[in-house]
């Protein structure tokens, strides 16, 4: 285990709650947040969140139920222009064989088997086009997207629809479902999130020994997920995950979407515990005890949609032996940026 911290000093006052400091309203300025708690306290912080009792039969019976469906993975060659790839417009059977789209690129005339990275979108994002995502099959790795249902729309393009509709919920994603696990929203996606990685290991030209997966907010906590839920996941790399320690992230985070959940539960005031108590099923906390695979987070002392503190709950969950944590000390939100996806590829180069 291993800490790189980059541009951050450690301030030497104590631990302390979420607070703002706010400049003046210049062209430029902005609101920063301070710390949620001080460097050396977010090392050692703990989430209160515990798996329920019944966390891995829950999560055996979902894939269960899902594996009952053919994986059924089709790769239909797509020509973008692109000569030197080899691009596939991918769909296989998700949750309840629903159809879940995808890209799959690999370099072009690859031979041999290649190790497989596959990357899961940010919040509100889909797939895009092949364009956005070149850079692991540039580094020579087979390259698998996943599309997240019923997303797509808000900065980047999706093609995969959500057929199961929900209980009365807040606009957006984070409430479909949420009054008990069964009929939550993000069970579909995590259970997405594994047939993904079964259907890149059906492809001939996937080395079934070196799976990896990656993605941004979002796309960390799903990474987060798969990796507990499917031991076949040799390395995670969770960019500033999303979706860790539900409860102090919904009552601290000061930008959604973690907002939507604390705006349903200021209008549904009876069902705060059975909220929480769904969102145990999901939390990132929980998957991080099962993930034995070698894991890079990086997180953002600035962040204000996924506090540190909620990252470092995760990683400090971790099961992993290998695992390294990347702290960017002035960064929001957007983490390491490219600083970030450099030290992915080197990372994952050291290991597959």
């Amino acid at each position: 285990m291993r800490w790189s911290v980059l541009g951050q000093g450690v301030d030497k006052r104590a631990a302390q709650p979420f607070t703002f400091r706010r400049a003046a309203r210049r062209p430029g300025d902005r609101q920063l947040p301070t710390f949620d708690f001080e460097p050396e306290v977010l090392r050692t912080y703990r989430s209160t969140v515990t798996p329920p009792a019944d966390f891995d039969a829950f999560w055996s019976r979902t894939l269960a139920e899902t594996r009952a469906f053919p994986i059924a993975a089709q790769f239909a060659a797509a020509d973008f222009g692109l000569k030197l790839f080899d691009v596939f417009d991918l769909t296989y059977a998700g949750f309840g064989g629903h159809p879940v789209r995808g890209w799959f690129i690999v370099p072009k005339g690859a031979t041999g088997k290649l190790p497989l990275v596959i990357r899961y979108i940010g919040y509100g994002g889909g797939r895009s086009l092949p364009l956005d995502h070149l850079v692991w099959p540039a580094a020579g790795y087979a390259h698998l997207v996943m599309d997240t249902r019923g997303q797509g729309s808000a900065w980047s393009p999706g093609d995969t629809a959500d057929p199961v509709g929900s209980d009365p919920a807040h606009p957006g994603f984070m409430t479909r479902g949420l009054l008990h696990p069964d009929t939550y929203y993000y069970r579909r996606v995590f259970t997405d999130a594994v047939r993904a990685v079964e259907a890149g290991l059906s492809h001939p030209a996937v080395d079934g020994t070196r799976i990896a997966v990656v993605g941004g907010s979002q796309g960390g906590g799903i990474s987060l997920a798969a990796a507990g839920l499917e031991p076949r996941i040799g390395a995670v790399m969770a960019d500033v995950p999303f979706l860790c320690d539900f409860p102090r992230a919904v009552r601290i985070a000061p930008r959604d979407p973690y907002g939507e959940v604390s705006r349903y539960l200021s209008i549904h005031r009876d069902q705060v515990a059975t909220a929480f108590e769904t969102l145990r099923y999901f939390d990132g906390v929980c998957f991080a005890g099962r993930i034995k695979a070698a894991t890079l987070v990086s997180v953002a002392q600035m962040d204000t949609i996924c506090p540190p503190s909620t990252i470092y709950a995760a990683y400090n969950a971790l099961a992993a032996a290998d695992r390294t944590i990347t702290d960017y000390g002035f960064n929001d939100h957007e983490g390491g940026g490219v600083f970030q996806h450099h030290e992915q590829l080197r990372w994952l180069a050291k290991r597959f």
